[in-house]
């Protein structure tokens, strides 16, 4: 499940209609590529046909994902666990090294508040995947590509 604000899920709807509409376009394309003749030899029917089958898996996939987001509105998450939008210090066990990172939406634009201080992560990322739900004192663990990392949430500061 992937949790997203009511912004974010408006996006994707909004995409969905877009694609819809682009859809209604390409079929138009293919019924006048169509009328150009022998098929076999009409590089725009194939092209179009093309365009229409990957706008149709986009919509596919943007259904099935629409369906299976959590929408959090900012007053409903806990103050005292790491959820969308918080701003977190943690420690990593390994190194002793403390980073601080913000959890945004994997739809976020990557705009960032101009604030060099903390280090943006999505919700549905390694990292944020696993400090999503944590508490101040708990430590968790990251499979990364680089190797495994053990987390320990040190303060959650928004």
């Amino acid at each position: 499940m992937e949790f997203v604000t009511r912004e974010d899920k408006e996006k994707l709807a909004r995409l969905l209609t877009e694609l819809h509409a682009l859809d209604r376009v390409l079929t138009e394309r293919i019924a006048e590529a169509r009328g150009h003749g022998d098929l076999r030899e009409n590089s725009d029917y194939h092209a179009a046909r093309e365009d229409k089958s990957m706008n149709n898996l986009r919509i596919r996939e943007l259904e099935v994902r629409l369906a299976s987001v959590q929408v959090i509105e900012h007053g409903d998450m806990p103050k005292d666990m790491v959820f969308l939008g918080a701003i977190v210090r943690i420690k990593d066990e390994g190194t002793g090294k403390v980073e601080t990172y913000k959890i945004v939406s994997s739809l976020s634009d990557g705009d960032t508040d101009d604030d060099a201080a903390h280090r943006e992560v999505t919700s549905t990322s390694p990292i944020g995947e696993s400090l999503m739900k944590t508490r101040v004192g708990e430590t968790v663990r990251v499979n990364l590509p680089r190797g495994e990392r053990r987390l320990t949430v040190v303060e959650i500061i928004a």
